[in-house]
């Protein structure tokens, strides 16, 4: 055989052979087939990832309309999801798996937005885009949704103001009972709230309340033996769960003075329906979940999503950020019916249960 022959037979010999391990590979073997499969929806996943069940919002709202709308815009997207518990480690565990998993795009609402960092970072090294969704969280972070912040502060100071009518003077005393220092949010509030406050009335008592209604409701009881419960005028809660701790302190003390919320929460909204509670902040969801859901799929398929993200935000740590920032209502008794139950966040049915059901219909609810 001479060289030509030889390398024309070897030839042959290599082609029979790679046409045959296709062969078996159709036909036999699955498991590449699946494996091809798989990568191509790892291609498409999206990580969603909520700081804590304790807020109704986070389960009842955010998670099933940003599912909801990703689905929308992407049918063959698959969306992993988990909650933090309000704690900060186990968060930190769940960005690690969502990274194992191989998602792409990780939406994220940090429970501590300065510890997280360096989770964010190590999602970052491996080329996922995270989205910050509702708190801006430090670190590399491709994309920010959430609402004008210091702005909602502002109306819950205003708000205030407006429920202590004449009251609202320098002498007057209230307690401030701010949320959580590790959510960037709730600083934010803070600040929005003092801009209106400050030089308006004494603010003789300010605590964090952490976002806990038991927390609150500590606070309040220690400020009321402090003060005094005839020289508090007004209590500003940064948010409805906490406002439910606060009400019941001031139901016990027999002390009757305006109290403010946030988050529009069913509880919130019948307890200003019963008096107990004088405003809370409505924040539409949907606004919120949508544009995140449309930033991470053009995230995801590579789409340029700034005219979503019409503005930018600066975190903690000096990172400027696109972002989407949305605007609030301040919602008492007066235009509950015009804002969330016109906006279909709660049916009449739901608010106006029994026990509510007189104060609903002195509120033009029926």
């Amino acid at each position: 055989m001479n060289a030509m022959t030889r390398r024309f037979a070897v030839g042959t010999v290599a082609v029979s052979i790679a046409l045959t391990m296709a062969a078996c590979g159709k036909a036999g073997d699955d498991k590449g087939s699946s494996n091809s499969s798989s990568d191509s929806k790892a291609n498409k996943s999206i990580g969603l990832l909520l700081p804590e069940n304790a807020t109704t919002r986070y389960e009842k709202f955010d998670k099933p309309l940003i599912e909801a709308k990703i689905k929308e815009l992407c049918a063959d997207c698959t969306v992993s999801y988990d909650n933090a518990a309000a704690d900060p480690q186990k968060q930190a565990q769940q960005v690690n798996s969502m990274i194992t998993k191989g998602v792409k795009v990780l939406i994220l609402d940090a429970q501590d937005s300065v510890g997280i960092k360096s989770s964010v970072e190590a999602a970052a090294a491996k080329g996922i885009k995270v989205v910050a969704y509702d708190r801006l969280a430090e670190g590399p972070v491709s994309a920010y949704v959430s609402y004008d912040n210091e702005k909602v502060g502002e109306l819950q100071g205003q708000a205030l103001l407006d429920a202590m009518g004449p009251n609202a003077k320098p002498s007057s005393k209230i307690v401030m009972i701010d949320g959580d220092p590790a959510d960037p949010n709730a600083a934010q509030f803070k600040a929005g709230a003092h801009k209106i406050l400050d030089g308006k009335v004494d603010i003789a008592y300010e605590q964090s309340g952490l976002w806990k209604d038991t927390v609150a409701n500590q606070k309040v009881t220690a400020a009321i033996t402090q003060l005094g419960k005839a020289n508090i005028k007004g209590v500003y809660s940064a948010n409805d769960g906490m406002a439910g701790g606060i009400a019941t302190a001031l139901k016990g003390a027999g002390i009757s003075v305006p109290l403010t919320g946030q988050d529009a929460e069913l509880p919130g909204l019948q307890r200003i329906l019963a008096g107990t509670q004088t405003s809370t902040i409505y924040k539409a969801y949907k606004p919120e979940a949508d544009a995140t859901a449309e930033i991470a799929v053009d995230l995801l398929t590579g789409k340029d999503f700034k005219s979503v993200a019409t503005t930018t935000a600066t975190s903690a740590s000096g990172q400027t950020v696109p972002a989407l920032l949305i605007g609030a209502t301040s919602v008492t008794k007066a235009n509950i019916k015009s804002t969330v139950i016109a906006d279909g966040l709660y049916t009449t049915a739901q608010l106006c249960t029994a026990e509510f059901a007189k104060a609903c219909a002195a509120a033009g609810i029926s």
